[in-house]
């Protein structure tokens, strides 16, 4: 295992703390246990730092000159990717999730390694912004990072932090409508492309009949919608889709939850400011010391918060979205205990032992992450069959609407048990005829309006107090209520 590289200053041992937690985040969906998923961050930060550096140094000898460059933090990431393909070619794809395999020698991983104007839209928009820009947009949209906290990071205004991310996202817009149109496209999709300018600059344009099918048949033109429509919350998800690939939104809803829980553990204490002189003066050598113990930590260590696999948010390619198994991006559905506060900017290795009460598995198979392009759903091996507990028990369910596009939506479901569970099926009543398409830690089955979703192999254990948590996408027509009728183990359940 390779020794990480060495911060070389106080900026660069910053982002060495965030970074390797994102990297570690994205390794752990890649891999089919804790031990590779060490292994493999360890080599792919080593690898994105190495090429961050240079691009940097590039940047620096062009004296301003614009080149195309990813953001730090999607670099790190995409060399992630480049070496989970790295270990496939090399014959250790065994220590691969088995559906990343699939997707490596699909068509749908040489998009974003093929010609330039064959790769998604958001990721080429991207590239053709200013870094900075770049930046700004994905800590705030993907990374899910508060508004202060961003300026801080950039060197913003907080004042004016939220007007600055309204012209990137303008900014983004017009690049993704740019790359669209240089896209080589048949004549269907070209006699689309000014048509879908224009409905997708306000929220209050409708979507003609004729578009909305080919939306839906059609993933490049779904891409380009998902990155024109600033409008409905289905950019961060086209961001995460399109610029990582495999597993993007999984690790999209991996980082918005952990920014939650990071901001909830932070408000009883307050970690000392980034910027403060003293943790200035010792961050570079705790950081050093950190990541040198983040490579060799064994998989009995918790990931952290940031590594519980979270699911992915819906966007406008979700309409293509139908792949593999029902089990899809990894969601959010372990046992709850008080997580102990896991601040983006602790070391590497605080942020990978992270004390969240994360059980320790060895060698666990995952559900697989929401794959990019079209997909579709097919039943996961791993699902349970009764769960061992079935007496009732009083339970609270929040239903969240995550996001929600023409046709298509993004739900989470957290239920709080009193009672201890070894096992668990959650069920509910839609009121508009929606359908359930992909779902991540549970499997589901729907008959009619009623759908049940039951545990996975690894979390259906549940502390007494605790909670579980799970996402899906789904499709609906008309109208889009809240459900009703939640149930865990056929016990009712109180809703709000």
């Amino acid at each position: 295992m390779p020794d990480l590289p060495t911060p070389q200053d106080a900026t660069e041992a910053a982002l060495f703390s965030e970074g390797w937690d994102a990297v570690l985040s994205y390794a752990d969906l890649c891999t089919s246990g804790s031990l590779t998923a060490q292994q493999l961050a360890t080599q792919a930060f080593t690898l994105g730092m190495r090429e961050v550096r240079a691009a940097a140094s590039t940047h620096v000898r062009g004296a301003g000159r614009r080149t195309a460059r990813l953001p730090t933090i999607p670099a790190l990431l995409t060399a992630v990717r480049d070496t989970a393909a790295a270990w496939e070619a090399d014959g250790q794809g065994h220590k691969l999730d088995p559906d990343l395999r699939l997707w490596l020698n699909s068509g749908k991983a040489a998009r974003f390694a093929g010609p330039p104007l064959q790769r998604p839209v958001a990721l080429r928009g991207l590239r053709d912004m200013q870094e900075a820009d770049a930046s700004l947009l994905w800590l705030a949209e993907v990374e899910a990072l508060p508004l202060p906290t961003v300026a801080r990071r950039l060197g913003l205004d907080p004042a004016t932090v939220a007007d600055e991310l309204d012209q990137v996202r303008t900014l983004f817009r017009e690049r993704c409508h740019r790359a669209h149109l240089d896209t080589p496209m048949d004549a269907q999709c070209r006699s689309y492309a000014r048509l879908l300018d224009a409905v997708t600059r306000s929220s209050a344009a409708d979507t003609p009949g004729d578009l909305s099918r080919h939306l839906a048949t059609c993933v490049r033109c779904a891409e380009a919608a998902a990155c024109l429509r600033l409008h409905g919350g289905g950019l961060p998800a086209a961001l995460a889709g399109q610029v990582i690939g495999w597993g993007g939104l999984a690790y999209l809803e991996r980082r918005r939850r952990a920014a939650e829980v990071r901001l909830g553990a932070g408000r009883p204490g307050a970690a000392p400011e980034p910027g403060d002189p003293e943790e200035d003066a010792g961050r570079a050598k705790v950081l050093r010391r950190g990541l040198l113990a983040a490579a060799v930590l064994l998989s009995g260590l918790a990931l952290g918060v940031s590594l519980m696999p979270f699911g992915g948010s819906g966007d406008d390619t979700a309409v293509a979205h139908e792949d593999r198994r029902p089990v899809a991006d990894p969601g959010v559905s372990r046992t709850t205990r008080a997580p102990s506060p896991s601040p983006s900017r602790t070391p590497p290795a605080t942020a990978t032992a992270s004390p969240t009460g994360r059980r320790a598995a060895p060698e666990r198979k995952k559900p697989d992450p929401e794959p990019q392009g079209t997909s579709s759903s097919t039943h996961h091996p791993g699902r349970t069959g009764a769960p061992a507990t079935t007496e009732a028990a009083a339970c609270r369910v929040a239903y969240d609407l995550v996001g929600q596009w023409s046709e298509g939506f993004q739900a989470t479901v957290t239920v709080t048990t009193d009672q201890a569970l070894t096992g668990w099926r959650v069920a509910w009543s839609f009121r508009d005829g929606q359908q359930v398409g992909q779902m991540w830690d549970a499997t589901a089955d729907q008959n009619g309006s009623r759908v049940t979703a039951t545990a996975a192999d690894y979390d259906k254990s549940v502390a007494a107090h605790g909670t579980l948590t799970f996402g899906f996408l789904g499709t609906w027509q008309d109208r889009n209520r809240t459900p009703y009728g939640f149930t865990l183990n056929g016990a009712p359940c109180t809703t709000g």
